[in-house]
């Protein structure tokens, strides 16, 4: 069992501590990323940047994933039972959406250019890995000089499908019965807006 996000945060920094120096970024899934990402950032001397991303629910039931969109990337599963109508309204929605949330999350500060950077992307666990695909294959798209994936849990098939397609996976506990992130969590309490907003702040604040 993990005890909280901010002791996983400080045990991946000490696996990831090797690319301390290093001219990087930490990319964080909002908003359970965040608390993961922050101290991690603070540790190696990388600017925290946020990648805002949102599922695309099955028309029939929302709660199932057909895919994932970020500001830059579309990920979905083509089905027979979803109509490519259906999945166009749906990206448009979700991408005027997650504008609103990152200028809520960055407000003036600049995205951080992934160009020949190390960088790590950092979330509170992967469940289907969706939104996690749609994050790597946009970071990709910038031409980074490495793409690390650091999570405190994750499903083996998942740790199998990403250490595929990326240049490392870090993560803390892999076990053998998954089901959901939080059940590994000692403490998995809710995000706000207001702590990402916080985090970012301070992270932004001590880059200067």
């Amino acid at each position: 069992m993990i005890p909280n996000r901010h002791i996983a945060a400080e045990l991946l920094a000490d696996r990831l501590e090797h690319y301390k120096g290093q001219k990087g970024v930490v990319l964080a899934i909002p908003r359970g990323g965040v608390p993961v990402a922050a101290p991690i950032a603070r540790r190696l001397g990388m600017p925290l940047d946020v990648i805002v991303s949102k599922k695309i629910g099955h028309p029939a039931n929302p709660e199932f994933a057909i895919g994932a969109v970020t500001l830059e990337d579309v990920e979905v599963d083509h089905r027979s039972d979803v109509s490519a109508e259906y999945i166009r309204a749906e990206v448009e929605r979700i991408k005027t959406n997650l504008r609103q949330k990152y200028r809520l999350f960055m407000g003036d500060r600049q995205t951080v250019d992934l160009h020949d950077r190390v960088v790590i992307i950092v979330d509170d666990g992967i469940a289907t890995g969706k939104t996690l695909l749609s994050t790597v294959n946009m970071a990709r798209h910038k031409q980074p000089r490495k793409i690390i994936i650091a999570v405190p849990v994750a499903p083996k098939a998942a740790i199998k499908q990403f250490e595929a397609i990326v240049d490392e996976v870090v993560c803390l506990l892999v076990p053998p019965m998954f089901q959901a992130v939080g059940q590994f969590y000692q403490e998995f309490e809710q995000i706000s807006d207001e702590e990402v907003i916080r985090l970012l702040r301070e992270q932004s604040e001590s880059q200067v």
